[in-house]
Formats: structure tokens, sequence, C-alpha cells
């Protein structure tokens, strides 16, 4: 009777987002609309959309895992993820706004940036989209082996559960695109939010309250309660530096460009800062308050959320805690593959294949291209041994090393050139992808340092200086610059 409860609620919570995908199908008209729902975000809307798809798994599973395990000292990480989601949206999302519609309309970061620089090569645009499409791999690889894990709890093997799980995603993805995808976030974003914050509250009256949650959590773990516990200046920096990545994670910065207008930008940051500093709040107390419950080395601490919805609650409720759990899969996978599926066919198939494709063959490659995407990532999640916070951590640091710089000086700076771009975007992935091979293979104090520092460090140094080597950006770019900064100061 329990599992067939809980299997109701939670098929009943997927009706529900299909039918948002179906809606979203009916006014999905072309390509604009698929990759990014034509301009038309509200700013909830956008807020929650960016916030759920920004956090994945990583919220329900990857940082109560972290608390878990090594208590607060792990406060740092979510710290400097809401410093660096506010600075991103105050920063960057105004003026990407409005210098995106300006940049002929662009409707993904290539094509912005292709535009911003008036590359007729189409060399930038190709080298951005190869580098989204390969730390997206891994980063929606991520999401599978959560939602295969997930999917586990109802009897099924890992594999099955892959498979399944990633049919799930794609098929709501494939019929609504952006739309769908941001409405369902929003959605989700509220659904989590509530999980996240009901869950350590209530298992906390469930075990007699607060005092004795302390003192039987400290009785496992003495340090889970002091947040300088073991912190070092290595891993104050590595949690911390997490907020880096904000500054060009293609999925999130793309919600700035979808946004109806720049007007709804300060209401849209409020909430997506308040959401994801209350969000992590919580998940970092429901991995706290598991030390109370559970013993470390008989449960896989990614598993935390999962095991207090099987132990707390009755089983319509588990259900919705599950579905929470697919929530936050969902919300990353989607943003992902849709953002990948942009680059393989706007920034690849329409510029180099295609170029007289009309916006219906574009928009059903699009649709096409998420299914080669989601059977990538299922060959790279199929290894069941992978963690989600190493696959997150890689892809983030990547993503964010690669179009961060870039895109921090593409908006702020007028010297920058194509050239000084192409080589900052490739040494800051180049760099990532070396450092964490060092850290794997060579070892050593300093490669412990967490990628995205060195990455996102020498990408920003290597566009400044390449820049000031090349030759001063045309006239019309630096025309083009200012008119735009004109418009942003009058909005």
């Amino acid at each position: 009777m329990f599992d067939d409860v809980r299997a109701f609620t939670f098929i009943a919570y997927l009706s529900v987002v299909l039918l948002v995908a179906l809606v979203a199908y009916v006014v999905t008209k072309n390509l604009s609309d698929l990759v990014l729902g034509g301009r038309k975000l509200g700013g909830p809307v956008a807020a929650l959309s960016a916030g759920a798809s920004d956090m994945s798994a990583w919220l329900l599973m990857g940082l109560p895992g972290l608390a878990f395990l090594y208590g607060f000292n792990q406060i740092w990480l979510p710290i400097g993820l809401t410093i660096g989601c506010y600075t991103s949206w105050r920063v960057i999302a105004k003026p990407l706004r409005v210098y995106s519609e300006f940049a002929k309309d662009s409707i993904t970061l290539p094509s912005f940036l292709e535009n911003r620089f008036h590359d007729e090569t189409g060399v930038i645009r190709a080298v951005l989209a190869t580098i989204m499409l390969f730390f997206f791999a891994v980063y929606t690889s991520s999401g599978l082996v959560a939602g295969a894990r997930l999917l586990e709890s109802f009897g099924l093997e890992y594999h099955q559960g892959l498979l399944l799980g990633t049919s799930i995603i794609v098929g709501y993805t494939f019929v609504g695109g952006f739309l769908a995808v941001s409405w369902t976030d929003f959605f989700q974003g509220v659904f989590m939010f509530l999980c996240l914050i009901a869950v350590p509250i209530i298992a906390t009256y469930h075990f007699g309250g607060l005092d004795q949650i302390i003192v039987a959590a400290s009785a496992q773990k003495a340090f889970l309660f002091n947040p300088f516990e073991n912190v070092n200046a290595f891993l104050f920096m590595n949690l911390f530096a997490w907020g880096l990545g904000y500054f060009g994670q293609p999925h999130i910065l793309v919600r700035y460009m979808a946004v109806s207008s720049t007007k709804v930008i300060p209401i849209a940051r409020r909430i997506a800062v308040g959401w994801m500093g209350l969000s992590m709040v919580g998940a970092t107390l429901t991995g706290i308050v598991g030390n109370a419950y559970f013993v470390q080395g008989d449960v896989h601490h990614e598993s935390i959320f999962i095991l207090f919805s099987e132990t707390l609650f009755p089983a319509w409720f588990t259900g919705i805690l599950f579905a929470a759990i697919l929530s936050t899969i969902m919300c990353a996978i989607d943003s992902q593959m849709l953002a990948s599926s942009s680059a393989l066919t706007e920034d690849i198939y329409h510029k180099w294949i295609r170029k007289n494709a009309t916006q219906k063959e574009l928009m059903w490659i699009g649709r096409a291209a998420i299914i080669v995407i989601a059977a990538v990532a299922v060959v790279l999640a199929s290894n069941a041994g992978h963690t989600v916070i190493d696959l997150v951590a890689f892809a983030w640091a990547g993503l964010g090393s690669a179009f961060g710089p870039v895109v921090i000086l593409s908006l702020y700076w007028s010297r920058i050139t194509r050239n000084g771009a192409l080589s900052g975007i490739i040494v800051g992935a180049l760099t990532v992808i070396l450092w964490k091979a060092a850290r794997i293979y060579i070892g050593g104090n300093v490669f412990e340092i967490y990628e995205i520092i060195p990455g996102f460090i020498l990408g920003f140094i290597t566009i400044v200086i390449c820049s000031f080597l090349d030759k001063k950006p045309a006239q019309k770019i630096i025309a083009d610059f200012n008119q735009v900064w004109q418009l942003i100061r009058n909005q």
C-alpha cells in the first residue's frame, strides 16, 4: 500500500509537469520561443526558474550530503553562492538583457558574443558552442545520476532508473521548450523551497526538539556545529569561489536575456536571492539534523533527504518529497539540455550547415538535438560510482571559467577584442580541464584548489593582455558599445 500511494502521488506530480509542457507547446512557434521564450518572462518566473535550474540535484542531495559529513564548516559554500548570485543579478542581468537584444536580437550567449564583436568568421561562436556542449554533457549527467538514485527507491535497478528519469525529462523539454522549462521551474522552485523548510523542522519536532537534536548530533561528531572546524585557506577559498560560477552559466544567464523588460529585474533579483538563501539554509540543516538520525557509513551521504522522506512521513507525503527531489533534478537538466540544444541548433547547425533553414525546421532540429544530448549524458552517467557533487563542481567550474570573464568584460569594457575574448575563453576552459586532471593524477596541495579559481583568473588575465596586444576594436564596435550603455542608463 505504501508503494502504491507513494507512486500515485509521484505520478500525479509528473502529470502536472506534462500538462504545463503541452500548454507551452501550443505557444511555441519558432526557435526563439523554443530557446528564449520570446523574451516574455516576468520577474518572479525568471527569478525562480533561474534559481531552480541553478541549484539542481545538488540542493537536495549534494549540499545536505556535505553538511551531513562535515557539518557547519560547509556554510561558506552557500554564503559564496548567495553573494555570487546577487552580484550576477546586480552586475550582469540588465546590461546583458539590453545588449543581447541590441546585438541583432541574439538568442544564445555564443550568438551574442559573435554579434558583440562583429565576428564574420563564426569562430568564436563555434568554440563557445563546443565548450558548452562538453561541460553541459557532464553537468546533465550529474542530474541523471541523482535521478537514477532516486528511482532506485521505487525498486528499480540503477540503469533502469537512469533510462526512466531521462525519458521523463526529455519528454517535457522536447515538447514545451523554454516556456515549459521556465514555467515548470517556477512551480518546482516553490515546491522545493517549501520541502526544504519543512523537512528539518518536522525532523527536529519528531526527534523531541532542538536540544535533543544538538545532543544526539554532537555525540556523532563533536565538530558538527563549528563553522570554522578544519577551515584552512584552501577550504575557505574553494567553498567561497563557487560564487564566481554565476557569471558564466549559460542556462542561468539566458534568464536575464529572456525577461520581458529591465524593469522586472530588481524584483527578480530579490526573489532569486531570498529563495536561494533560505533554501540552502534548509538544505544545510537537513544534513546537520541527519546526524541525529543516521550513522555515517550505514547510509550514502547524498541520500539523507531521501531517507528522511522514507522514515519520517506518511506514504502520500513521501511521494511529494520524492517529487521535490525529482524537481531539483528536472529543473537543472531541462535548462542544460535546452542550452545545449540551442548551441547545436543556432550556433552550429544554423550557422554552419543550413543558413537558410526555416524557423520551423530549426525548432524541430532543436528538439532532435535534445534527444542526442540526452543520449550522450546517459552514457556519461552510466557509471553508478559517480557522485553528484563531483560532476557538478567540474561542470560549474568549466562553464564559469570559459564564459564568466568574457561576459563581464564584453559588457563593461569597450577595449576588449575578439581575439582577446577567444584566447581567454580557451585558456579558462583548458585550465579547468588540466587542473582537474592534475589533481587526479599528480596530487599535491596546490592542485587541491578548486579549479574555478585558476580557470577564472587566468581566463580574465588572458583576455585583458591579448586585447591590449591586439589592435583596437573597429570604431563601429565601440560606437555600438557606447550606444548600448546609453540605452542602459536610460532604462
